[in-house]
């Protein structure tokens, strides 16, 4: 697993794990990465500082943390998150709790490509990413799920 510091075309810096910087390639190049704070899809790694092992004679100094993009008011949050939740909804499909199944058949061509949706459990989610299968959780639940 690799942490990369993101950022989008708005200046929104965020954080993420990926199986492997080749995974990051695939999701960015295939669109299914987007800002957590306006669900921008150009997303970019961000400089970052690696983090070295010091010997224990020499205290660690920490980095100077960049200076990030103002941070959004929970309405505007509220906002981005509606918006991406219908952006979702109108451009994929709903696959509920048979989406690892059908992520896995796209993937080996067995189903027609197409951008899905749904549930999964987080080992079937960690098998799809072992296997390469680009996947990434979304900020909300199924609407049957919701309050």
């Amino acid at each position: 697993m690799i942490r990369y510091s993101l950022i989008c075309r708005q200046g929104h810096s965020f954080d993420s794990w990926f199986q492997s910087a080749a995974a990051f390639d695939t999701l960015r190049d295939g669109g299914h990465l987007a800002c957590a704070t306006c669900g921008d899809r150009t997303v970019t790694k961000a400089l970052m500082a690696p983090a070295v092992a010091t010997t224990p004679a020499a205290p660690a100094t920490p980095a100077a943390p960049a200076t990030p993009a103002a941070p959004a008011t929970p309405a505007a949050q509220e906002q981005a998150l509606a918006a991406l939740r219908r952006k979702v909804e109108a451009e994929s499909e709903y696959v509920g709790l048979s989406f690892a199944t059908e992520a896995r058949a796209i993937h080996d061509g067995d189903a027609p490509e197409r951008a899905i949706w749904g549930e999964a459990r987080l080992d079937e989610a960690r098998r799809l990413l072992e296997d390469g299968i680009p996947v990434a959780p979304l900020p909300f639940v199924p609407t049957r799920k919701a309050n």
